[in-house]
């Protein structure tokens, strides 16, 4: 089959979307399929086969991701070109509609993925007095129920849909990831090799952040805690991952606690991911936002032990696994990384067996991705159900755009 993605963000913008959308277009081109990705152009951006990038601009409170803002029937004579089977967006916004848009123009069926909890992000839009939680759940209402099947990344994720109203059949589908193909002696040498280029030593105990450096991430919380858990492991060492706005208020947080034993890596390639897995001893998150806590999958592929704020997403993870540790309150995050030990570590290493690697795995998400589209295409859902036209569903969205602008004038 001919599947086209579409999604706001792709790489080079690094981001949990960016890395499910590339896995899933690996995974149905190894499965015989053929993909094409319709995406924002970058300032970073490369040319790559069989990737459309539309004219687009840095997106309302987040420069680091952009939006579309033409090239909409270019996408539609590409789509029709190529004989697109099917439109799996990726994205509520521009090319999330672009995708409404081509589907309906060619008559074919979508999947949506909803890879974003809003609710946790409406404070970046104007301190949350344009855009709040009663419209994310409207809006995302609206564009579900336009779908023909949706995948959901986790239960908390299917509940949450379910609790706005979502009628369309939800397919709960993590999604997974790569499993480092190298062997335990490989894996030691690029420890070495990476702690080596860091400035880093063998005995150092060093505790890994790597995300988007942003307000939901709470990485002040690791960074607070950081002094206590060196009173315990004077070895230890804080090595922070990504970029992103809260950088430069998490440095100064930093310095004025006087941790000197931190460094700010910044973004790394996805191909450099797996290294940093690799020769870090803790993997800490205390972000309470993740709808597919990718970062913690790629830990354990990695035999990195996690720490991390306890969630529901988590919480159904590990459960029964020594995958690591999980805390309720900012103040128990000292106390348990302090307990952290080689000796857990390598309990950890024991633990993980290829059954439990391949239900994570993005062999197994793009096999389950691969079900749904051939259950959707057998059935020509499409054209059985009475769908919405994308005229009605923009002329629902833009009544809606008015109703929270009357709204924002009135605060």
């Amino acid at each position: 089959m001919k599947v086209g993605l579409f999604t706001d963000t792709y790489f080079p913008q690094v981001s949990g979307v960016s890395t499910s959308v590339k896995l899933l277009k690996e995974q149905l081109i190894e499965r015989g399929h053929e993909v094409v990705i319709f995406t924002t152009t970058d300032p970073n951006g490369f040319p790559e086969a069989n990737v459309v990038r539309l004219p687009s601009i840095p997106f309302i409170s987040f420069e680091d991701r952009r939006i579309a803002y033409a090239g909409f029937d270019r996408c539609l004579k590409i789509a029709k070109r190529e004989n697109i089977d099917l439109v799996h967006t990726h994205t509520e916004f521009s090319l999330g509609m672009t995708g409404r848009y081509v589907a309906s123009r060619m008559k074919i069926p979508t999947v949506h993925t909803y890879h974003t909890m809003y609710e946790n992000y409406t404070h970046y839009i104007m301190n949350g007095h344009l855009i709040q939680p009663k419209h994310v759940r409207t809006i995302s209402r609206m564009f579900c129920n336009d779908s023909d099947r949706l995948i959901a990344p986790s239960q908390l994720t299917a509940d949450t849909l379910l609790s706005y109203g979502v009628t369309v059949p939800i397919h709960v589908v993590p999604t997974g990831v790569n499993i480092p193909k190298i062997s335990k002696e490989e894996a030691l040498e690029n420890r070495k090799i990476q702690r080596q280029a860091l400035g880093l030593a063998e005995s150092d105990w060093v505790f890994l952040s790597l995300s988007r450096l942003s307000q939901e991430k709470q990485i002040d919380q690791v960074i607070q805690a950081f002094p206590k858990i060196q009173q315990q492991i004077p070895e230890a060492f804080l090595l922070i991952v990504g970029d992103g706005p809260a950088r430069e208020c998490l440095e100064n947080q930093a310095q004025s606690l006087g941790i000197e034993r931190i460094r700010f890596v910044g973004e790394i390639p996805y191909e450099e991911v797996g290294n940093y897995y690799q020769m870090a001893d803790v993997y800490l998150n205390a972000s309470e936002s993740e709808s597919q806590g990718l970062t913690y999958l790629e830990s354990i592929v990695n035999y990195l032990p996690i720490i991390a704020k306890r969630n529901d997403f988590l919480e159904n993870l590990m459960q029964g696994q020594a995958y690591g540790d999980l805390y309720q309150t900012a103040d128990e995050l000292a106390p348990i990384a302090s307990q952290f030990s080689k000796k857990k570590q390598l309990k950890l290493i024991r633990d993980i067996n290829q059954k439990d690697l391949y239900s994570i795995s993005a062999e197994r998400f793009g096999c389950q991705i691969e079900q749904v589209y051939q259950q959707l295409l057998a059935d020509n859902y499409a054209q059985k159900r009475p769908k919405k036209t994308f005229e009605r569903f923009q002329d629902s969205l833009i009544a809606f755009v008015r109703e929270v602008m009357v709204g924002s004038d009135k605060n």
